[in-house]
């Protein structure tokens, strides 16, 4: 707490002296002015000149000086994207949480909201651009008022009760070091400079209060990340009281929870979003990835023991709702979806997922797959022909007009035949530039959302603000666009059902049973142009290459 206090108390003589340089012209206008107005100076010549140049750079100072400090007090901080928890709708969660302050002997957060993450953290929320927090009256507003409690939706949904509190307790612990005159001083200077530098940007009319804000934050850089660091070190010291043995369970939990996460948004999540459809449950649809996780890997036994215990999300009152308003706020983080559900962006819940997402993908992908393939020309094998002369009749390649069945023998032919290296990098190529111009009227019809609808203070037009994956190679849209062509032709003739795999997402299952070997047989004919691995995973699953497959 005292390195904490000696590097806030290094900000703030970092602001005085901006203050003081500011000031300092006028202050020699001052002194030049008693001194003439007293005689000991004289007035005329040399002096009269410095003393009308003292007052113009006097005024100009503090004109700057007064737009610099006006843009800094008056900016908007930046806000984290969260749910708000409205007291009324998680009574119990409260209550552990100023227990927990009780016995931390700290002030209790103002308020508590949710984030689509796996991290927790504490967040001053008393600018006044941010309005009341969560629903409070703008009465209850006062500088000194406790942060906002940020808890992780995934920690609510997979841990336990004790197992959160164990977590929550060095994060609410930092509600003391907030609550000192210095610290929180500093903090609002630091988060108005942001703020002041995030405004200029763009604005020539700003550049001069930019290049100030700069500058400050630059200077203060430093002293600003040792006060944070000593901030949590009290923080995590004054915690320790409180379930310490157990918080080093919960810390295994939230590193087993962010991979669950980070998969299930991934390969689950995305496939749905980019079809217009957003899952309602993720935090469930969590608790399942996690459960089937620690089925897998041997790393994590044990873990799924726990689910007899009473799961934190209990602590609400409505856990489906909150549940709900994660998953939309998620999608429009990591995906840009609209902020309202629509004829376009619909819910989906995960037991309409295989019909609904990854029946459609598979369909929507084969669709694709035929139509390019439709525009390739298919030149049969043979001799290259000699040149003739114009008008006289010769021989040439023929080429395939008009479009064939879609079937997945046809796939076949085209992959392994003599061109079947040039059509697979053609199919590449054209299957990219596709998949980049639908992906470019996604993000166009996006903007028009956010600038449409009413913008939320840390969105500013700009979505999604953390995309999940870069762009997929051309090589990779080929793989997942015959392997959906494949599973196609395997529910229509094979009486195969579409899945889903809470780890790798959508899945065919024959009989039932997952088959994962699919993968490998594909990447065989795409990158070697081995066709016989899938020719014979076909045949032992009973697929009938040569039928048309129906399409979307």
């Amino acid at each position: 707490m005292l390195v904490a206090r000696a590097q806030a108390l290094a900000v703030l003589r970092i602001r005085s002296t901006a203050l003081a340089v500011a000031l300092l012209p006028a202050a020699a206008a001052v002194v030049l002015l008693a001194g003439i107005a007293m005689g000991r100076i004289p007035d005329g010549g040399g002096w009269s000149t410095a003393r009308w140049v003292l007052v113009g750079a006097a005024a100009l100072a503090l004109v700057l000086a007064a737009a610099v400090g006006t843009v800094v007090v008056r900016a908007r901080p930046a806000l984290s994207p969260t749910v708000p928890i409205p007291e009324e709708t998680a009574p119990d969660l409260y209550r552990l949480v100023r227990d927990l302050a009780e016995r931390l002997d700290v002030p209790a957060p103002s308020a508590m909201a949710l984030t689509p993450d796996c991290d927790s953290w504490l967040e001053d929320r008393t600018h006044p651009a941010h309005g009341p927090p969560l629903g409070l009256p703008r009465a209850s507003r006062r500088t000194g008022a406790a942060p906002v409690l940020v808890i992780g939706s995934p920690f609510l949904w997979w841990m336990r009760v004790a197992e959160l509190r164990a977590l929550l307790a060095p994060v609410v612990a930092g509600t003391g070091p907030s609550a000192h005159p210095d610290i929180a001083a500093a903090r609002r200077f630091v988060r108005g400079l942001d703020a002041a530098v995030a405004v200029a940007a763009g604005r020539p009319a700003l550049a001069f209060i930019g290049g100030v804000a700069r500058l400050l934050l630059h200077s203060c850089r430093e002293h600003a990340a040792e006060m944070e660091r000593g901030v949590a070190a009290a923080a995590s010291e004054r915690a320790q009281a409180v379930d310490y043995g157990l918080r080093i369970v919960a810390q295994e939990q939230v590193g087993l929870a962010y991979a669950g996460w980070d998969r299930l948004l991934n390969r689950v999540a995305l496939p749905a979003w980019r079809m217009g459809r957003w899952p309602s449950r993720l935090d469930a649809g969590v608790v399942s990835a996690l459960t089937e996780l620690s089925r897998r890997d041997r790393l994590a036994e044990g873990f799924a023991s726990r689910l007899g215990e009473r799961p934190a999300c209990d602590l609400l009152e409505e856990p489906g709702a909150m549940d709900e308003a994660a998953s939309l706020l998620a999608a429009r983080l990591f995906h840009g979806g609209p902020a309202m559900a629509g004829p376009d962006w619909s819910p989906v819940a995960w037991s309409q997922y295989p019909e609904e997402v990854v029946d459609r993908k598979w369909r929507l992908e084969a669709a694709r797959l035929h139509r390019v393939l439709d525009d390739i020309p298919c030149l049969y094998p043979g001799p290259v022909p000699e040149p003739v002369p114009d008008g006289l009749p010769g021989t040439a390649p023929a080429a395939c007009t008009g479009t064939a069945a879609p079937t997945v023998a046809r796939v076949l032919e085209r992959l392994t035949g003599p061109a079947g290296g040039g059509v697979a990098e053609e199919l590449e190529a054209r299957l990219s530039v596709e998949v980049a111009r639908e992906a470019a009227r996604e993000e166009t019809a996006v903007d028009r959302a956010a600038f449409g609808s009413a913008a939320e203070p840390w969105l500013d037009g700009l979505t999604p603000l953390f995309p999940l994956q870069p762009p997929r190679s051309g090589r990779e849209l080929l793989t997942d666009h015959v392997t959906a062509m494949v599973c196609c032709a395997a529910v229509d003739t094979a009486g195969a059902r579409p899945g889903l795999d809470w780890l790798d997402g959508p899945a065919l299952l024959v009989g039932g049973a997952r088959r994962a070997d699919l993968a490998r047989t594909v990447l065989s004919l795409i990158e070697d142009g081995d066709a016989e691995p899938l020719r014979a995973w076909l045949c032992e699953v009973g697929v009938r290459p040569e039928k048309p497959v129906r399409l979307v």
